[in-house]
Order: C-alpha cells, then sequence, then structure tokens
C-alpha cells in the first residue's frame, strides 16, 4: 500500500498546512533516490514566486536534465476525472512500456509504475500542497519494485490548482518467485509461533509507569488487553490538563485497538482530545509543561497537531495524525462547546472525512479573479502595430510570430510559431502594450 504524506519537516521547508509528516525511505532506497524528490521540490518552491502556487508555464520538464526523465505531467483543467498526459519523461515511459498515443489518465496501463503516481492525483486537491510517497509494488513485469517520489500542484492563473506534476524514482529488489518463496516461509513461521493480542503504548503514556516500574521491567514487549471505552469514566469538570489527557490517551487507545475499527470509540477519543485542546488553552503553562515533557513542539500555524500527537501518540500514522488535527481545528473554528463534539462528528455530512475536507476548504486562499481575459481582452482593443498575410495551420485567436531584427533596426517576420496554449498565454502576460 502507498503511504502519502505531506511533504515538509523531513527536507526543513515550510507547506500550507502545517502537517508534520517525515519521509523516510523504505528499506533498499539510496540516497540518489531520496534526493531527487527534495530537488523537485526546491524546483517547485523556487517557482512559486510568492503565489500559492507555481505557474504552469514556467514549468519546462523537457529541459529539467535531472529529474525531467523520471517525471510526469498532469492536466485536468479540462476534465477533472479523466485529466490529459501531457507530458511523460523518457525513463518513465521506457519503465512502463508506454506507447506515445497515451493520452489521458484511463490510459495508463494498470499495475504500471505511472499508475502508482496517477491513482493519487487527487489527494494533491485535497491537501493544497506537495504530497510525498513511497511503497513497493509487484510491477507489470513480476518485478518487486521499491518507489519514492512526490507530487506537486501547478497553476494556470496562481491560485487554482490545475496541473499536477510528479516526479518519482524506483528500485528492483527481488524477482517475484523469490518474493512469493520468502512470503510463504515468513507465513509458515508466523502460522508455528504462538499468538499473542497486543496493541501498541506510547513511551510517554498512561501505562508507561506501570510498565517501567512492574514485573515486566526491561522484560521486552508488554501485551497489553484491549480497553473498553464504555468503562473509561467521563472526566470531571473541574479535573486537570494531565487527568484530561490520562482519559483522552485511554479513549484513544480504545479506538486505536477496538474491534471492528469502531467509528464511535473513535468519535468518543476525538472529542476528550477536543476537550482537552479547549483546556489547554485556559492553562498554557501546564500545557506547555506536558508538551515538554513529551519531546513535542508547539505549532502556530497548526496548533491542534500537538494536541493530537499528545493524545494519540507520536508513533501514530501520520496520515491520520493530520486529518484528526484539521478535525478539532475545524471544531474550534465552528465554536463547538465541550463535550459536544462527538455529536457534532456524528451529525456531519460525511462524519469525520466531511469534516476534515471541510476544515481544508476553510483554509484555503480566496481564489483571486483570473486576469488572463483582462489581458485578452486589452490585447484585443491594441494598437495594429502592422498588418501580414501569413497563413498558419491553425485558427486560434492569437498566434506568436518569429522575427529577426535587421541592421535598419526593423524587424523581419520569418515563421509563425506553432499552437501551444501555454506559450501563448506566457507571451500575453509579457506583452509590452
Amino acid at each position: 500500500m502507498d503511504t502519502f504524506r505531506a511533504f515538509e519537516d523531513s527536507v526543513e521547508f515550510d507547506l500550507h498546512d502545517g502537517d508534520e509528516a517525515a519521509i523516510e525511505a523504505p528499506p533498499g532506497i539510496g540516497s540518489d533516490e531520496r534526493r531527487m524528490h527534495v530537488r523537485a521540490y526546491n524546483h517547485w518552491v523556487s517557482l512559486l514566486g510568492g503565489r500559492p502556487y507555481p505557474l504552469i508555464q514556467d514549468l519546462e520538464p523537457a529541459e529539467i536534465e535531472d529529474f525531467g526523465p523520471n517525471s510526469v505531467l498532469l492536466d485536468f483543467s479540462a476534465d477533472p476525472e479523466n485529466p490529459n498526459i501531457t507530458y511523460v519523461g523518457r525513463e518513465l515511459r521506457a519503465e512502463c512500456n508506454l506507447s506515445h498515443d497515451m493520452r489521458r489518465i484511463g490510459d495508463v496501463p494498470a499495475r504500471s509504475l505511472l499508475s502508482r503516481l496517477t491513482d493519487h492525483y487527487l489527494q494533491i486537491i485535497a491537501n493544497c500542497a506537495p504530497i510525498g510517497f513511497e511503497a513497493e509494488f509487484v510491477s507489470q513485469r513480476g518485478l518487486n519494485t521499491l518507489y519514492r517520489g512526490i507530487l506537486m500542484p501547478y497553476s494556470s492563473d496562481g491560485e487554482t490548482i490545475d496541473f499536477i506534476y510528479g516526479v518519482i524514482n524506483w528500485k528492483e529488489v527481488v524477482d517475484h518467485e523469490t518474493a512469493n518463496g520468502i512470503a510463504f516461509e515468513a507465513s509458515r513461521a508466523s502460522a508455528a509461533a504462538p499468538s499473542v493480542e497486543s496493541c501498541p503504548i506510547w513511551a510517554d503514556g498512561p501505562h508507561a509507569e506501570a510498565i517501567e516500574s512492574g514485573p515486566f521491567a526491561q522484560a521486552g514487549p508488554v501485551a497489553l488487553s484491549v480497553v473498553d471505552p464504555d468503562e473509561i469514566p467521563a472526566v470531571d469538570p473541574d479535573a486537570g490538563l494531565a487527568d484530561r489527557l490520562c482519559v483522552a490517551r485511554e479513549l484513544a487507545e480504545a479506538a486505536r485497538s477496538a474491534d471492528a475499527r469502531s467509528r464511535t470509540a473513535l468519535y468518543r477519543a476525538l472529542s476528550q482530545a477536543y476537550d482537552f485542546a479547549l483546556a489547554a488553552e485556559a492553562e498554557a503553562e501546564d500545557y506547555a509543561e506536558l508538551l515538554e515533557d513529551a519531546g513535542i513542539k508547539a505549532q502556530e500555524r497548526a496548533p491542534m497537531t500537538p494536541v493530537v500527537k499528545l493524545v494519540f501518540g507520536i508513533d501514530y500514522d501520520k496520515t491520520r495524525l493530520t486529518e484528526f488535527a484539521a478535525a478539532l481545528a475545524f471544531g474550534r473554528r465552528e465554536g463547538i462547546a465541550p463535550g459536544a463534539f462527538q455529536a457534532y462528528l456524528e451529525g456531519f455530512a460525511g462524519g469525520l472525512k466531511g469534516v476534515v475536507q471541510a476544515e481544508r476548504r476553510a483554509r484555503r486562499p480566496e481564489p483571486k479573479p483570473d486576469a488572463s481575459g483582462d489581458i485578452r481582452a486589452a490585447v484585443r482593443s491594441a494598437d495594429v502595430l502592422a498588418y501580414l498575410d501569413i497563413r498558419t495551420s491553425d485558427s486560434e485567436e492569437f498566434v506568436l510570430l518569429v522575427a529577426r531584427r535587421e541592421p535598419d533596426g526593423n524587424l523581419a517576420v520569418v515563421a509563425p510559431v506553432a499552437s501551444d496554449a501555454a506559450l501563448v498565454e506566457r507571451a500575453l502576460r509579457k506583452a509590452e502594450l
């Protein structure tokens, strides 16, 4: 399964959402592969120019020798459900054995390396930021392949995401037969081993003291029984911040280990985490002390991220922590009262996922008016410098011409430029009217 994460802390860059998902290389991925997507990200940052997203007109993948051959460019300005594929690098094309007549996402072969990129492009729209990913899979040639890369949003106007640029690197490790043999031996060994029910705990969690001082101290992993959330007592209204955190952690652990991933248990845990966050605002010093003890840094731009790390544990799935933090942030944005967040989640259209999407929509900057129409209107009404009787192969309203400057200073038009919407748009923006 692919692991998708916001791309920031591991490379010391700052993005929109304040997520904290460092990208660690899977076994066998070397430093060159790790650096490639960092260089791609650096290039994306260099094109921002103070805008939320870089302009697609500034991206020339065919001219990027470093990672261009390992990249793909998607254009979904016309059809978000089946975007156009406007560029595929030669290395990626050769790896996936792609034909040159492949035009849309729907044409991408299943189980190809390219499908690992294109299957998840909508996550960029949801996160409004670059997304790093890493995983391994059995390719269409039956080879076990480790891959790693990044998807980055681009825009035709600097405000709306309508292009996505992906860069991916990969490494084949063992053939399919060998992988199956290893899996069979592992399965047989696992079946012969004794079964132990257990659930993970935090180093600073509610059971840490008992483990450190009890009869299992220094005796290796400890098996804990599944906690029934209904047996966890409610928090006293006058309880201190540490007591609130303890109960929130108990509920989080119950949700984490509950049979069938009980949604009710999770929502109850999130509700207690939300109440803890509200209490932390009133007890800032105690909250800061809890964060320091847990080795967690406060974040001004993502204030709920430390809360969910305290409650669910810093080892919890990074993507889920990001979702939980977004849900709590939206509850705070909506002014949900203490004790009411569980009912709010249960009554919200789409539940937790719906709340997360609502928060992400609320974070997005208000789109600015599209200046393209104004620019085109200005060009239409501009004074005519000259009329030329030149026939072109297309009927587009605006055409680019190549001119040579003569010794006397006059411009001699020598040829029209083949139709290219992005190039024409860039030229119109730079026209001196």
